[in-house]
């Protein structure tokens, strides 16, 4: 087979290539699009916003947790690393206090062991709601995670795409120049 030949094969090969790229790398950008949009909007609509620093919500917490919350003091929850630091520095060191340290399940099994303390009764019920409210927060952030992954992956998808595009194009280019080379003989 002719060289230039095998350069026309190669490049329109990689011309291929980079629009299935480029084709991946857009539908990437939408799902990261996608994603961050729903978090963003499922997180704005709960309204749930951190407490102000100088508020008794913050300063009662522990440093640990009051220097993750600082950098969102007094904002509006709208993303997932937000879900992220609220869930774990907010509500779980709550439920800490509220259970004293058990679990949803150990306080659940203690509650049934004692079924007429209504004060137990009242912790477990605490507790399940602020557990499912920081699943669910955790979720968002699972969810923003997924949604930056798809982004980096679509910019890398595009960055190959273009290089695959210039590679194919000086291929076709250079079996030009093998052709002119060839006939000239």
């Amino acid at each position: 087979m002719k060289r230039d030949v095998v350069d026309k094969v190669i490049s329109s090969m990689g011309l291929l290539m980079t629009a299935v790229l480029l084709i991946a790398s857009a539908a990437l950008f939408f799902t990261a699009s996608f994603i961050s949009g729903e978090v963003k909007t499922q997180l704005g609509s709960q309204n749930i916003s951190f407490p102000a620093k100088e508020s008794a919500a913050f300063t009662s917490l522990s440093r640990e947790s009051q220097d993750a919350i600082a950098p969102y003091a007094g904002q509006t929850m709208t993303t997932g690393a937000q879900a992220k630091v609220f869930a774990d520095h907010y509500i779980a060191e709550h439920l800490e206090k509220i259970g004293g340290g058990k679990t949803y399940s150990e306080l659940s099994a203690e509650s049934m062991a004692n079924p007429d303390d209504t004060a137990l009764a009242g912790k477990v019920e605490t507790v399940f709601r602020g557990e499912m409210l920081r699943g669910i927060l955790l979720n968002a952030y699972a969810f923003g995670t997924m949604g930056l992954v798809a982004e980096f992956a679509a910019i890398g998808a595009a960055i190959a795409g273009a290089i695959l595009l210039i590679f194919s194009l000086l291929g076709f280019s250079h079996a030009k120049k093998v052709k002119k080379r060839a006939t000239k003989k």
